[in-house]
């Protein structure tokens, strides 16, 4: 081999392989002894073995003040490229703590955006792996305008390709903006964290005092803020679930979900559904065992699981066919709607739209959530919400009612009357204006009143207002039903319904786009 040839592999070695140490080997000891792994070992355990190909490994900063001048990492921080996950081609960057902390510069901003823009011209995920202390500070406007360019491509992303954010470590200050617009957030338990103001600022401006973990850790925000969709207790179990949650969604909005192979059983009856909603109306049940068995085995992936648990919501797959799921969760708040449980559908209804997966609703409603703390903070427009996703869904959309449907949580709920496709109901359902005991009060008022035994006359007047309204005959009579099922039939009814459905067209009228009520 030619002298000069030789040096020139060697240098090209040295390089990579100085590239692959990020901040040093000190540095990635003291990241895998706070139970983290570093950047490249994410990128492993991301993709299909041997798929990952790096884009910019040798970049470097360029900011030459307070010290900077002396100090470069090949990378400059983040580790980006694209690569396959189970066979599918995905874009990632992932942010390497050992290189100042994971800062963000102008180079490292142009490193992401370049691969933002790769992906929306080929039409594939995103995902951002994230574990940075912020903006550069040495660099100044440089590293906030390089925010902003993220900022900007994950908006004109948004609805094209899906994009997830996976929190491995502090994300802080501005940095939080970019996960935020993206689909779906996923945090790690006691090594992750996001806030807009740190435990510092919040103690001096407020006097609070409060930990990392209290005001933005991964527990925190899968509970009180909904900020997160996903913890997991490790950064393997969150990679991993990366993953899983990719087999459900499309490429882009043009493409449909992989479908696994199906074929119809003889026999898709599910009796176990005959007995799951009680006789009495009172008493709760849990709305995941009846998604149980309506979809294909162990198939459920709750989102939110813990946030807002008065709704469910998750994907699943219906005779291998990846579907969207939202259901009033009885066993909370009697399943109840609310300002938090309004939103959390709305933004997931919404995405599923956006890509192209069918909807099923399940429905046992008994209205929205009283009181002055619910209409104080906007009961009416965050209630909308939920209400302008449906109405603006175009995909395949099929609403079974199990129990209560009233006022105007029914309407809100995928009815009919705002674009659902089909409509079912069990016997069991109640469609009404509000239930039993409190329409027959307000109908029945002077009867009652002058009764001689007003206790007596309210039941009678109960039981007949049951009898007459209490059920879903009169919805059916209208055509607001399209069909009143057995409950161990209903996995077969869904099937077929979402077969028919397969090349649903909806044409909108021309707009911008809506203004949905924020």
């Amino acid at each position: 081999m030619d002298e000069i040839l030789k040096q020139k592999i060697e240098t090209l070695q040295r390089k990579n392989a100085e590239a692959l140490l990020g901040g040093g080997q000190a540095k990635i000891d003291a990241q895998h002894k706070k139970g983290k792994l570093t950047a490249r070992e994410r990128i492993d355990l991301l993709f299909d073995e041997g798929t990952f190909e790096e884009i910019g490994r040798f970049v470097m900063h360029r900011c030459k003040d307070f010290g900077l001048a002396n100090e470069h990492y090949l990378g400059d921080g983040v580790v980006t490229g694209y690569g396959t996950i189970n066979g599918r081609l995905v874009y990632a960057f992932s942010q390497d703590f050992t290189v100042f902390g994971g800062s963000l510069s102008e180079t490292y901003a142009e490193k992401i955006c370049k691969i933002m823009d790769l992906a929306l011209k080929n039409g594939a995920p995103i995902i951002g792996l994230n574990d940075s202390g912020g903006a550069r500070i040495q660099e100044g406007v440089n590293s906030l305008a390089g925010y902003a360019d993220i900022f900007y491509r994950n908006t004109i992303a948004s609805g094209v390709v899906p994009q997830i954010s996976a929190i491995m470590g502090p994300c802080a200050g501005g940095a939080v903006y970019s996960p935020a617009i993206t689909d779906f957030i996923m945090m790690v338990e006691n090594t992750s964290y996001m806030f807009v103001t740190g435990p510092n600022v919040v103690k001096t401006v407020t006097h609070e005092e409060v930990s990392f973990e209290e005001l933005g850790g991964a527990v925190t925000h899968a509970t009180k803020s909904g900020v997160t969709h996903f913890t997991f207790s490790n950064e393997i179990e969150c990679i991993e679930n990366i993953k899983k949650l990719l087999s459900y969604i499309p490429q882009n909005c043009e493409e449909e979900a992989p479908r696994l192979p199906y074929s119809l059983q003889g026999n898709e009856k599910r009796p176990e559904l005959n007995t799951i909603v009680p006789s009495n109306p009172n008493q709760p049940y849990d709305m995941k065992d009846i998604i149980t068995q309506i979809v294909d085995t162990d198939s459920f992936f709750e989102v939110h699981k813990n946030y807002a648990e008065n709704i469910v919501v998750g994907f699943a797959r219906l005779a291998g066919r990846s579907i969207g799921i939202v259901g009033n969760q009885p066993a909370v708040l009697a399943g109840v709607l609310d300002i938090n449980s309004s939103i959390k559908a709305a933004r997931f209804v919404r995405f599923c739209d956006c890509f192209n997966i069918p909807l099923l609703v399940l429905v046992d409603v008994p209205g929205f959530l009283p009181g002055t703390d619910q209409e104080w903070r906007g009961i009416i427009t965050n209630g909308a919400k939920l209400l302008y996703a449906f109405c603006e869904a175009t995909v395949p959309r099929v609403t079974v009612i199990t129990r209560k449907a009233y006022g105007g949580a029914y309407d809100v709920m995928n009815s009919k009357h705002i674009g659902a496709d089909m409509n079912y109901a069990f016997p069991t359902a109640e469609i009404a204006v509000m239930g039993a005991k409190g329409a027959a009060e307000i109908i029945f008022k002077k009867e009652i009143a002058e009764a001689e035994n007003p206790e007596a006359e309210l039941q009678k007047k109960i039981e007949e207002y049951t009898a007459k309204f209490a059920t879903p005959y009169k919805a059916a009579h209208r055509g607001y039903i399209d069909e009143v099922i057995m409950p161990e039939d209903t996995r077969f009814k869904l099937i077929r319904a979402f077969q028919m459905l397969e090349n649903k067209a909806v044409k909108l009228p021309k707009k911008k786009h809506g203004n949905i009520p924020l």
